[in-house]
């Protein structure tokens, strides 16, 4: 019984965090794909795309638990004003990072 009631446990938990509800798997599929295209050719609209992609909360900033791939291998380099979160002006700072 208790290794059915564990699992069960964790899955109710897991599916009852708000954090987990906000993840739109659509968004992270677009934002993954579009992530892994980008070049040093890329554009400003292209990054502005992933932003969009990435603040699935819409609160205007990438928080670190947002960010996925080189936006999070790169959090703290492109994090230029420390405020935990990637506005778009320092997300646009990805496209130097690609060169």
């Amino acid at each position: 019984m208790k290794k059915v009631t564990l699992p069960l446990f964790l899955a109710v938990t897991m599916f009852s965090c708000n954090s987990t509800k906000s993840v739109n798997t659509s968004s992270l599929s677009s934002a993954t794909t579009l992530l892994s295209s980008l070049s040093s050719n890329s554009t400003v609209e292209q990054i502005s795309s992933l932003f969009s992609l990435l603040d699935s909360n819409k609160d205007a900033s990438i928080s670190s638990s947002e960010a996925i791939g080189s936006v999070s291998e790169n959090f703290n380099v492109l994090d230029t004003d420390n405020s935990s979160g990637l506005n778009l002006t320092e997300l646009t700072g990805l496209l130097d990072i690609l060169k």
